[in-house]
């Protein structure tokens, strides 16, 4: 079961939210329903579910309505409709106690952009602060706020007042603080906005090795793709308050659901998040060891295409690669012993299906051969084109892919 699961969800601000809803309901734009109506529609029938343990995303431009509905999850905004269910539980349906004493208090907590900090506190009575509005005694919450200061990094600074911190040491406070009451789930709103470039770079990368450690449900919001695209095992991406696509970074890459997603990504580098996976021809033609002789190799070759082919065993696992020429030359001779002629796997590539297309691209200098993808088992499940690779890499359009997928030799 997810750990949340949203439903329906829609925000209207305004005086006449029952028109608004009306006019929504019957596919009226939000332009139009601000123009009939006055009322600003904040976020439109959004459905999605978060996994427990996993960093979900959501980014858009500047009023997509992203952090509108980040707030619903703890209703500092409240929904005009729908559901937030977390743990089954809908959010939305709690009264005001429950809400401030379990919701808000320890199942979720939020961690700001602008760091939101006591500054007249010592880190660690910062980071406590939480624990203290639970009524946890003092020893307790100290204690609990030094382990948290370390876990963050920020070990011997426990008693420094937070002006006397930089920026992104400001922010692990924040995110400490968020830590120490051991919520089931952090809600970060564009939490890394307000650093310095460099600064927030290191942050993401603390981030995702303090998730490592933790293994919270994460629900992280920002108007940068790049830091999406780093940070979530899956995005969702918003425009005038409807979720348009969500997926992980590799298909929001390679399969934008709209022109509005197409341009968020079009310059995106996309060589290290693009997987073999992705560019493989998935269950290529291939010889097989035992069965097959340099003619049965020279037919496949010929029906699929190709000038080489992937040689298994019995089991599927990948042996190597044998080439046309090769295979002529040996029915020429009377050969049938196929390892005579064969390009064996230490001699040529095999990669695993998770391995970014960067990787990749210069495995094929020193070689005029595919590369085969394998699994764990070293089963091949796949085969990579030098020229798909390329293709993928300058985020060339399917049709085209596919169009230099045939050029390079094979077109499966």
């Amino acid at each position: 079961m997810s750990k949340i699961k949203v439903e329906n969800l829609s925000v209207i601000f305004g005086k006449n939210v029952n028109e608004a809803q009306e006019l929504l309901r019957k596919g009226t734009s939000k332009v139009e329903i601000l123009n009939q109506t006055g009322c600003t529609v904040g976020v439109n029938n959004a459905s999605l579910e978060i996994e427990e343990g996993e960093v979900f995303v959501v980014m858009g431009l500047s009023g997509s309505g992203k952090s509108t509905l980040l707030r619903c999850f703890n209703r500092l905004i409240e929904p005009t409709n729908g559901k937030i269910l977390v743990d089954n539980e809908d959010v939305i349906s709690v009264n005001e106690k429950e809400l401030r004493l379990n919701i808000r208090r320890k199942k979720m907590t939020m961690v700001f952009q602008h760091f939101g900090l006591l500054p007249h506190r010592t880190v660690s009575s910062n980071v406590a602060f939480g624990l203290e509005i639970q009524g946890v005694d003092e020893e307790t919450r100290i204690k609990k706020a030094y382990d948290v200061i370390k876990t963050v990094g920020l070990e011997g600074y426990e008693e420094k007042m937070t002006g006397q911190l930089s920026g992104g040491m400001q922010q692990r406070v924040g995110l400490a603080r968020a830590l120490a009451t051991d919520p089931e789930i952090l809600l970060m709103d564009e939490a890394f906005s307000a650093l310095d470039p460099l600064i927030r770079t290191n942050m993401q990368d603390e981030l995702l090795d303090l998730q490592e450690k933790v293994h919270k449900t994460i629900l992280f919001i920002t108007h940068d793709l790049d830091e999406a695209l780093k940070l979530g095992d899956r995005i969702a991406i918003m425009k005038d308050g409807v979720i348009v696509q969500i997926g992980t970074p590799e298909e929001i890459l390679t399969n934008p659901a709209d022109d509005y997603v197409k341009a968020f990504v079009e310059n995106v580098d996309r060589g290290g998040i693009v997987t073999a996976n992705t560019v493989m021809f998935k269950n290529p033609a291939n010889v097989r060891i035992k069965q097959d002789g340099p003619r049965a190799a020279l037919r496949k070759m010929s029906n699929a295409g190709v000038t080489s082919l992937p040689v298994i065993d019995e089991d599927g696992k990948f042996l190597g690669f044998v080439k046309d020429t090769d295979m002529k030359e040996m029915e020429d001779k009377g050969i049938r012993n196929l390892k005579d002629f064969m390009y064996t796997k230490e001699e040529v590539k095999a990669v695993d299906p998770e391995t970014p297309v960067a990787e990749l691209l210069p495995l094929f200098l020193d070689t005029n051969l595919n590369l085969a993808v394998i699994d764990e088992n070293k089963k091949l499940v796949g085969v990579v084109v030098h020229s798909t690779v390329i293709a993928e890499m300058i985020g060339k359009e399917r049709k085209e892919v596919k169009q230099i997928r045939k050029e390079g030799g094979i077109d499966l």
